[in-house]
């Protein structure tokens, strides 16, 4: 139906008689010439009628914004003072010649306008409209040149595209599984796959050394800017690998990637233990764009007569950590620092105390505080040298338990960089690598850092014999305090996965009952293996710019997990209820309303 896409008309297609089909994008009348620009998913062309065109004119003085055309015409050059430098095909137009309406369009329910301002609940219901917004069509197609990309390097690289099942059954990674009922299994449940994980282990079993996919992946949990309940991931595994050969092919997937999608040199990745990480920067994804660090003074503290810092100090899961500010006394007001204490309170944090630096050589009158006087000299002056404190500067502080300071002073360091501008660099990219194995919840058991297949850096014997000095040979990518992918060598031993699960109080009952095929697949030659999954949505996302993942997925869903558009989830009829072996239960009232 057409010979070419309205936004790659140039110069060269001069004199060229084509076919275009698309969208009414505006359509204008100057004095008895109609000017429609027309709007394909390669941009938008300027396509002129006048009287010579009969029929064919007065169709075109008909349509209306959104009808669907088909146009023939030559391509001419614009007159020197009607080019458009801001449009891609703005040195030529279509001299219309005929006309075809596909289809008509009613008034939409907002205007297409990139700079139009529309709730989102409006644009998800509309979704197939919101998409022909230039914006959107531009995130999805540079979503589709990254996918590509990826395929390339990967399939370059000796790997495979392998499809897992989409209809599984209930693993413990984490979060909820969608569950889906089998009517021919009664009272049985498949589950839908939170990542292939043991599917693309199992394939390194069967001697498949090198696996991708770009895979769906399903979750049922409380939602964010950059989670969805279902999402992609860029899934690889490798056979006969060490963790630094995984990692070397992976970032060198990603600086690729960026190089021929955005023309960026990412550069090198430097290494950072999670140790590091958490101490530094109180994260471990770590934003390196900004310059400020955590640091401890909790010696510093034991002996001050300030309960608020000396109790943390004294406690072996407390913190007591500083923040310094170059030259915050002149950048933050006090009700900017009291926003930032109402901040950290999500965090946990009961306040924030902090000491403004007037006069470093002045110990006595120099600093500015309400806390100062709780501290003597010796560990003022200690505190000022440890932070290598200049005039001006601003120190915040932390004091509690370690995971509330390190999430809150974390959290304050990433709001600090936005609100300044503190920002060294576009690209900040690096490793995290030597995480622990397990952390520890409130009741004392333990659960796995990643998930509870990734392999130790010890023996059985040192596994269980001390949990929580374990560390893993995992490692996650992170660029700009987002983690881009997470991986880790895996478990090729049977002994060693069944010592984990027996640390997570996994027992050998449910081991079978839930794992037997792997267990037994880890008795039959399993090859040492690793891999590495990244997020695609919040890749796409970092790298356009957008602000959320929805702006980078087709049809997503909202924060409740829902999709306006097609009004999912609905009710099911009672047939196929009874066709499932299920019966609904109605929601009790509360005796008050009874």
């Amino acid at each position: 139906m057409r010979s070419d896409y309205c936004g790659t008309l140039r110069a060269e297609h001069i004199d060229q008689e084509v076919t275009l089909c698309g969208w009414v994008d505006r359509r204008r009348d100057h004095g008895g010439v109609i000017f429609i620009d027309l709007r394909d998913r390669e941009g938008i062309v300027q396509v002129v009628f006048d009287p010579d065109a009969g029929d064919h004119f007065h169709l075109a003085d008909r349509v209306r914004g959104e009808y669907v055309l088909q146009v023939t015409g030559k391509v001419r050059a614009r007159d020197a003072a009607t080019v458009n430098p801001n449009m891609a095909t703005g040195e030529v137009e279509v001299y219309g010649t005929a006309l075809l309406i596909l289809n008509e369009a009613e008034t939409t329910p907002f205007p297409l306008d990139s700079h139009a301002s529309v709730g989102e609940d409006v644009r998800l219901k509309y979704r197939y409209l919101d998409l022909r917004r230039h914006d959107m069509q531009a995130g999805l197609r540079f979503r589709s040149k990254v996918t590509s990309a990826v395929r390339n390097y990967l399939d370059g690289q000796g790997f495979l595209d392998i499809e897992t099942p989409i209809l599984t059954r209930a693993t413990p990674e984490g979060a909820r599984d969608y569950l889906v009922p089998s009517r021919t299994h009664e009272n049985k449940f498949f589950a839908l796959p939170q990542s292939p994980q043991l599917f693309k282990q199992l394939l390194m079993v069967s001697g498949f050394d090198r696996y991708y996919q770009i895979a769906k992946c399903f979750r049922d949990e409380d939602l964010r800017a950059d989670r969805q309940p279902e999402f992609t991931q860029i899934d690889i595994e490798a056979s006969f690998m060490s963790e630094e050969q995984i990692m070397g092919v992976t970032e060198d997937m990603i600086r690729q990637v960026f190089k021929q999608a955005k023309d960026v040199n990412l550069g090198e990745f430097p290494r950072m233990t999670y140790a590091d990480a958490i101490a530094q920067y109180g994260s471990d994804k770590p934003d390196l764009r900004i310059p400020l660090t955590l640091v401890d003074v909790k010696d510093l503290m034991t002996e001050v007569d300030f309960k608020v810092f000396s109790g943390p100090a004294k406690d072996p899961k407390g913190r007591v950590t500083a923040l310094k500010v170059p030259g915050g006394n002149d950048k933050l007001t006090r009700k900017q620092i009291d926003d930032y204490t109402k901040f950290v309170g999500i965090y946990g944090a009961k306040g924030l105390a902090y000491i403004k630096v007037n006069d470093k050589s002045d110990l006595e009158e120099g600093l500015q505080s309400p806390i100062v006087k709780f501290l003597p000299n010796d560990v003022r002056a200690a505190l000022l040298e440890r932070l290598q404190a200049e005039n001006g500067d601003l120190i915040f502080f932390g004091a509690d338990k370690a995971k509330v300071v390190t999430e809150a002073l974390g959290a304050l360091r990433c709001k600090l960089g936005a609100d300044l501008d503190l920002y060294t660099q576009e690209w900040a990219p690096l490793w995290v690598v030597d995480f622990p194995m397990f952390e520890e919840d409130s009741d004392g058991e333990w659960n796995s850092l990643h998930h509870p297949f990734t392999a130790p850096s010890c023996t059985v014997e040192e596994l269980e014999a001390d949990p929580g000095q374990a560390l893993s040979r995992a490692y996650d990518m992170v660029l700009n305090g987002t983690e881009l992918g997470g991986g880790s060598i895996r478990i090729h031993n049977q002994a060693m996965q069944q010592a984990v699960f027996r640390v997570l109080g996994i027992e050998e009952d449910e081991q079978r009952e839930k794992f037997g095929f792997l267990l037994d697949a880890l008795k039959y030659g399993a090859p040492p293996h690793g891999g590495l999954a990244f997020g695609l949505d919040r890749l796409i996302m970092l790298m356009v710019g957008a602000s959320s993942i929805r702006d980078v997925i087709a049809f997503p869903k909202t924060q409740s997990a829902a999709c306006v558009m097609t009004d999912a989830p609905g009710g099911v009829d009672e047939q196929q209820l009874k066709e499932l072996n299920i019966r609904l239960r109605k929601k009790e009232k509360p005796a008050s309303e009874s």
